[in-house]
Protein backbone atom coordinates (compact mmCIF):
# COMPACT_ATOMS: atom_id res chain seq x y z
CA UNK A 1 0.00 0.00 0.00
CA UNK A 2 3.29 1.98 0.97
CA UNK A 3 4.41 1.80 -2.57
CA UNK A 4 1.28 2.27 -4.14
CA UNK A 5 0.82 5.74 -2.45
CA UNK A 6 4.57 6.95 -3.64
CA UNK A 7 4.10 5.61 -6.96
CA UNK A 8 1.35 8.34 -7.25
CA UNK A 9 2.73 11.04 -5.51
CA UNK A 10 5.88 10.44 -7.59
CA UNK A 11 3.79 10.22 -10.91
CA UNK A 12 1.98 13.36 -9.60
CA UNK A 13 5.13 15.23 -9.15
CA UNK A 14 6.78 13.90 -12.16
CA UNK A 15 3.32 15.26 -14.56
CA UNK A 16 3.65 18.76 -12.18
CA UNK A 17 7.12 18.99 -14.11
CA UNK A 18 6.31 18.08 -17.26
CA UNK A 19 3.06 20.87 -17.18
CA UNK A 20 5.83 23.60 -15.84
CA UNK A 21 8.14 22.87 -18.07
CA UNK A 22 5.77 23.30 -21.10
CA UNK A 23 3.70 26.04 -19.71
CA UNK A 24 7.25 27.91 -19.72
CA UNK A 25 8.13 26.96 -23.48
CA UNK A 26 4.83 27.77 -24.97
CA UNK A 27 4.34 30.96 -22.34
CA UNK A 28 7.89 32.07 -23.36
CA UNK A 29 6.75 31.71 -27.35
CA UNK A 30 3.17 33.46 -26.48
CA UNK A 31 5.17 36.60 -24.69
CA UNK A 32 7.72 36.71 -27.96
CA UNK A 33 4.36 37.00 -30.06
CA UNK A 34 3.24 39.48 -27.89
CA UNK A 35 6.03 41.75 -28.20
CA UNK A 36 6.84 41.44 -31.67
CA UNK A 37 5.60 41.47 -35.49
CA UNK A 38 3.19 38.87 -36.82
CA UNK A 39 5.81 37.08 -39.34
CA UNK A 40 2.84 34.90 -40.23
CA UNK A 41 2.23 37.14 -43.31
CA UNK A 42 5.42 36.15 -44.90
CA UNK A 43 4.24 32.01 -44.24
CA UNK A 44 0.86 32.27 -44.37
CA UNK A 45 1.31 30.00 -47.97
CA UNK A 46 3.27 27.37 -46.15
CA UNK A 47 0.49 26.60 -43.78
CA UNK A 48 -2.22 23.49 -43.89
CA UNK A 49 -4.95 23.37 -44.62
CA UNK A 50 -7.60 24.85 -43.21
CA UNK A 51 -5.26 27.03 -41.43
CA UNK A 52 -4.11 28.70 -45.06
CA UNK A 53 -7.48 30.01 -45.58
CA UNK A 54 -7.76 31.90 -42.11
CA UNK A 55 -6.20 35.39 -42.61
CA UNK A 56 -2.69 35.85 -41.25
CA UNK A 57 -3.44 38.06 -38.34
CA UNK A 58 -6.03 36.00 -37.33
CA UNK A 59 -3.96 33.15 -37.10
CA UNK A 60 -1.19 35.15 -35.30
CA UNK A 61 -3.91 35.93 -32.38
CA UNK A 62 -4.96 32.47 -32.07
CA UNK A 63 -1.51 31.42 -31.56
CA UNK A 64 -1.03 34.23 -29.39
CA UNK A 65 -3.46 33.36 -27.27
CA UNK A 66 -3.19 29.83 -27.18
CA UNK A 67 0.30 30.12 -25.79
CA UNK A 68 -0.46 32.65 -23.36
CA UNK A 69 -3.92 30.99 -21.73
CA UNK A 70 -3.05 27.37 -21.98
CA UNK A 71 0.37 27.41 -20.13
CA UNK A 72 -1.63 29.08 -17.45
CA UNK A 73 -3.90 26.19 -17.63
CA UNK A 74 -1.21 23.46 -17.76
CA UNK A 75 0.09 25.00 -14.59
CA UNK A 76 -3.14 24.52 -12.39
CA UNK A 77 -3.89 21.61 -13.94
CA UNK A 78 -7.22 22.62 -15.16
CA UNK A 79 -8.30 21.26 -18.68
CA UNK A 80 -5.06 19.61 -19.16
CA UNK A 81 -5.91 17.32 -21.86
CA UNK A 82 -7.76 19.89 -23.67
CA UNK A 83 -5.01 22.33 -23.11
CA UNK A 84 -2.27 19.77 -24.06
CA UNK A 85 -4.25 18.47 -27.24
CA UNK A 86 -4.78 22.26 -28.16
CA UNK A 87 -1.04 23.26 -27.84
CA UNK A 88 -0.10 20.28 -29.79
CA UNK A 89 -2.46 20.97 -33.23
CA UNK A 90 -0.45 24.65 -32.36
CA UNK A 91 2.70 22.79 -32.54
CA UNK A 92 1.74 20.77 -35.23
CA UNK A 93 0.99 23.64 -37.50
CA UNK A 94 4.51 24.74 -36.46
CA UNK A 95 6.26 22.11 -37.41
CA UNK A 96 4.85 21.95 -40.89
CA UNK A 97 5.14 24.90 -42.00
CA UNK A 98 8.31 26.28 -40.65
CA UNK A 99 10.83 23.09 -39.34
CA UNK A 100 9.67 20.38 -41.87
CA UNK A 101 12.21 21.47 -44.51
CA UNK A 102 15.10 22.30 -42.04
CA UNK A 103 15.79 18.74 -41.52
CA UNK A 104 16.50 17.63 -37.62
CA UNK A 105 19.07 19.60 -36.34
CA UNK A 106 17.77 22.43 -33.62
CA UNK A 107 20.36 24.82 -34.88
CA UNK A 108 19.40 24.50 -38.15
CA UNK A 109 15.52 25.67 -36.99
CA UNK A 110 14.95 22.07 -37.61
CA UNK A 111 11.80 19.50 -36.05
CA UNK A 112 13.90 18.34 -33.22
CA UNK A 113 12.06 20.90 -30.68
CA UNK A 114 8.86 20.34 -32.17
CA UNK A 115 8.73 16.53 -32.00
CA UNK A 116 10.03 16.76 -28.29
CA UNK A 117 7.20 19.46 -27.27
CA UNK A 118 4.65 17.11 -29.55
CA UNK A 119 5.96 13.65 -27.62
CA UNK A 120 5.33 15.81 -24.32
CA UNK A 121 2.20 16.69 -24.86
CA UNK A 122 1.36 13.27 -25.48
CA UNK A 123 1.95 11.75 -22.05
CA UNK A 124 -0.31 14.92 -20.89
CA UNK A 125 -2.86 14.07 -23.16
CA UNK A 126 -2.94 10.41 -22.36
CA UNK A 127 -2.66 10.79 -18.54
CA UNK A 128 -3.86 13.98 -17.62
CA UNK A 129 -2.50 16.21 -15.45
CA UNK A 130 -1.70 13.95 -12.25
CA UNK A 131 -2.71 13.92 -8.84
CA UNK A 132 -1.50 17.57 -7.76
CA UNK A 133 -4.17 19.20 -10.25
CA UNK A 134 -7.35 21.26 -9.74
CA UNK A 135 -8.59 18.79 -12.28
CA UNK A 136 -8.03 15.76 -9.79
CA UNK A 137 -9.57 18.19 -6.74
CA UNK A 138 -12.68 18.83 -9.05
CA UNK A 139 -13.15 14.97 -9.63
CA UNK A 140 -12.94 14.61 -5.96
CA UNK A 141 -15.53 17.51 -5.03
CA UNK A 142 -17.57 16.42 -7.97
CA UNK A 143 -16.98 12.52 -8.77
CA UNK A 144 -20.16 12.12 -10.45
CA UNK A 145 -20.43 15.57 -12.74
CA UNK A 146 -18.84 16.08 -16.04
CA UNK A 147 -16.71 19.30 -15.82
CA UNK A 148 -19.33 20.96 -17.48
CA UNK A 149 -21.89 20.17 -15.41
CA UNK A 150 -20.12 21.81 -12.46
CA UNK A 151 -20.85 25.70 -12.90
CA UNK A 152 -24.53 24.52 -13.59
CA UNK A 153 -24.35 23.03 -10.34
CA UNK A 154 -22.64 25.82 -8.44
CA UNK A 155 -25.52 28.45 -10.21
CA UNK A 156 -28.52 25.92 -9.30
CA UNK A 157 -27.19 25.89 -5.62
CA UNK A 158 -26.46 30.10 -5.17
CA UNK A 159 -30.08 30.12 -7.06
CA UNK A 160 -31.59 27.90 -4.70
CA UNK A 161 -30.06 29.58 -1.48
CA UNK A 162 -31.06 33.20 -3.00
CA UNK A 163 -34.77 32.63 -2.80
CA UNK A 164 -35.09 30.98 0.61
Amino acid sequence: MKDCKMQGISSGVSLLILRFFLAWEFLEAGLEKWNGQNWFTEIQDRFPFPFNLIPADINWHVAMGSELIFPFLLIFGVLTRFSALSLTILISVAWYSIHADSGYNVCDNGYKLPLIYVVTLLILITQGAGKLSLDTLIKKVYPTKKLVEIPLTIYSISNSRRFK
